[in-house]
């Protein structure tokens, strides 16, 4: 073996980290419920389904609902039940929003009455590590808790040697006679 074997072979398996793909996921926003104004008993209702998943930047939410609409606002506009000007608006009846971005979104319906009976949510993005999450089995004891959504996976493609980068360390160490 020359000395540049062990660079190129590096070399070569750097590039093939570098471009794993990494899932991402579509999730229908209420599940089969869709975007509509909840119950009157149960206006928690989207809170509730939020908090049962896991947000990743990348994945994208997709609001399905008949004569209805969605807004995307900042906080106060959430606790208010309305936007004068929103951040996004939809009222296309399949709104998709990607979550570009780690922290908050907020989402209220734009028609007047819809938010204040329920029709809100607050969306939970973590960013950091691209490594996909695998969801819990559904609980098998008939409980309360529903399992976490799905949604449709989709891959994309993501950078995810900084979580590899000590294991490259110790292989590429004693190849190049440093240790």
């Amino acid at each position: 073996m020359t000395a540049a074997s062990p660079i190129i072979f590096f070399l070569a398996l750097l590039s093939f980290m570098a471009s794993l793909p990494v899932h991402s996921f579509q999730y229908d926003v209420g599940g089969d419920r869709g975007w509509a104004v909840p119950p009157s008993n149960d206006s928690a209702f989207y809170n509730q389904w939020a908090s049962r998943n896991r947000f990743q930047v990348g994945d994208t939410l997709r609001f399905n609902y008949e004569k209805d609409s969605v807004m995307a606002v900042d906080e106060q506009e959430y606790d208010k039940c309305a936007s004068p000007h929103p951040i996004f608006f939809s009222n296309n009846g399949s709104t998709q929003f990607d979550l570009d971005q780690p922290g908050l979104f907020y989402f209220i319906s734009g028609v007047p009455g819809h938010c204040g009976r329920g029709q809100k949510m607050i969306v939970k993005v973590l960013g950091g590590s691209p490594v996909p999450v695998v969801s819990p089995p559904p609980d098998e004891k008939g409980g309360d808790e529903s399992p976490p959504e799905t949604g449709s996976a989709k891959t994309r493609s993501a950078f995810v040697l900084p979580a590899l980068v000590p294991v490259l360390i110790g292989f590429i160490v004693p190849l190049i006679g440093l240790a």
